[in-house]
């Protein structure tokens, strides 16, 4: 991942709420919200009960002491050398059985109906490395790209585990390891051994279900998965945080010690960059592009789609020129908005129709150059029959619109409600069978205030001749609390 001129990072710290924004270029691009009565868990490591084998689906439901039970694979159980067709030849019903304890890590948040997801492959990070202590594998980020760096880095860990013959754990070499000494290695290496040595002896006393580890909080965090050498500050709003994050840095991330800063300015860190007002839009469906074009975004539990409009953009030659330009903008634009907005899992992209396979090929290479400065794991599959850019976006954590919003309670969630001619005729309906049903001298309905004024102003005729046909009469009755779809036929 490329360090990008001009990068900071804002810490916002409240003790009911933590909030971490990523600054390029005097632009915020990823924004990150944790709140201490509903911290992320991704990273935590529990020692749960396994309470429900599904053979059918080479999965298991796991106990780990959360609202949901938790969810686990096959491919999450057996040995990570197994092959694949030794997964899928294995039942998982040979390899659980309800009621057994089991040590496992969480790899996804819950999110939406869905519980967390986990895997007995535990890997903790430190500075520089992952440490996998059931995998005997050295790996390299593929984000560092320099062969003679990969080559230098892995012969330096390789040493440093040969150290002590007793290790037979495997390591991973982070992003942020590139430029790292041997010395800074070794204590990495250290600091991992002991902590695993910690976390195994209390899984070992631990009750069932209970949590035996727990990943940082999203201040730390920042510092130890985002920060490096090359950032030109981070800047926190908290003198406690601040000189807690000094400890933490000297402990840990020397590097950056000296690009931490104190803010105490009277005007509010997030306010700087516009973050406030960032955070807002990316909260809406629409997002305009400069050139009078505009994307819209639609997210559900599957998959989040993108629409690319040419909005009130014409071009100065010609509509592929026209297009073209659209389609460039919108590509930069989306690549920063799945950020800030930390979308994740299937993305579907619908740019505008291109003629010109050149001018395609060119969209997704700038589509791609921008995802490359992504923290998280992005892949482009290109572009579909159906002329759809398919890509996905590693999902761990909720989106910054699950953490910050719930759904509509007037429309549930779908994003619409049914007019009041629409419940209108439900109400005649539903007075019609209750007619048929029961015998009663008059009927009371209840509605929100939208639907009462049109029952008794543009509907009336309606409401009449209604009363003709049954010989009843009908009152109706404002319900402040109820909702526009809500209603109620009361016999009298």
């Amino acid at each position: 991942m490329a360090t990008n001129v001009g990068e900071e990072i804002l810490i916002n710290f409240t003790p009911m709420e933590t909030r971490v924004a990523v600054i390029e270029n005097g632009m915020p691009q990823e924004i990150y919200v944790e709140r201490s009565t509903k911290r992320g868990i991704v990273g935590n490591i529990y020692k749960g009960k396994v309470v429900r084998v599904l053979p059918g689906m080479q999965a298991a439901f796991i106990e780990i002491g959360l609202e949901r039970a938790a969810f686990i694979h096959v491919e999450d159980v057996l040995p990570q050398q197994s092959s694949g067709e030794e997964k899928n030849s294995i039942s998982i019903s040979h390899v659980l059985r309800e009621g057994q304890a089991l040590v496992v890590q969480v790899t996804k948040d819950p999110i939406g109906t869905k519980g967390a997801r986990l895997t007995t492959h535990i890997s903790i990070p430190s500075r520089y490395l992952v440490y996998m202590p059931g995998n005997s594998h050295i790996g390299v980020s593929q984000r560092i790209e320099d062969v003679e760096e990969r080559e230098r880095l892995r012969s330096a860990l390789q040493k440093c585990v040969a150290l002590d013959e007793s290790d037979t754990a495997g390591y991973i070499l982070r992003t942020v390891a590139e430029g790292a000494s041997e010395t800074e290695l070794v204590a990495d290496v250290q600091f991992l051994k002991r902590l695993w040595k910690a976390i195994e002896a209390g899984a070992v006393t631990a009750s069932v279900p209970s949590i035996v580890y727990e990943d940082l909080p999203l201040n730390m965090r920042a510092l130890r998965d985002m920060a490096h050498a090359g950032i030109e500050r981070i800047r926190i709003d908290s003198r406690e945080t601040f000189q807690k994050a000094q400890s933490f840095s000297k402990a840990l991330v020397p590097e950056i010690y000296d690009h931490l800063e104190y803010y105490p300015g009277e005007r509010p860190i997030f306010d700087l960059y516009n973050v406030e007002d960032e955070m807002q839009r990316a909260l809406g469906r629409k997002v305009d592009l400069k050139s009078g074009g505009y994307l819209i975004f639609d997210q559900t539990e599957a998959m989040t789609t993108v629409d690319v409009n040419t909005g009130g953009f014409v071009g100065h030659r010609n509509l592929e020129e026209t297009i073209f330009k659209t389609n460039l903008e919108a590509a930069t634009a989306i690549g920063r908005q799945l950020r800030l907005r930390n979308l994740g899992g299937i993305i579907i992209i619908d740019f505008i129709d291109m003629e010109m396979v050149e001018h395609q090929q060119q969209v997704l290479r700038t589509l791609e150059r921008v995802l490359d400065r992504d923290h998280a794991k992005c892949k482009v599959t290109g572009v579909s029959e159906l002329g759809l850019v398919e890509m996905t976006r590693k999902r761990t954590r909720e989106s910054l619109e699950h953490i910050l919003c719930e759904p509509c309670s007037q429309c549930q969630g779908r994003g619409s409600i049914k007019t009041p001619v629409t419940v209108c005729y439900e109400i005649f309906r539903e007075i019609l069978r209750q007619h048929r049903a029961y015998d009663t001298e008059a009927y009371l309905v209840l509605a929100s205030a939208g639907v009462v004024e049109y029952l008794t102003d543009d509907a009336s005729d309606h409401v009449a001749e209604l009363e003709a046909f049954i010989n009843k009469t009908i009152r109706f009755q404002v319900e402040a609390m109820y909702s526009p779809e809500q209603f109620d036929v009361v016999l009298r």
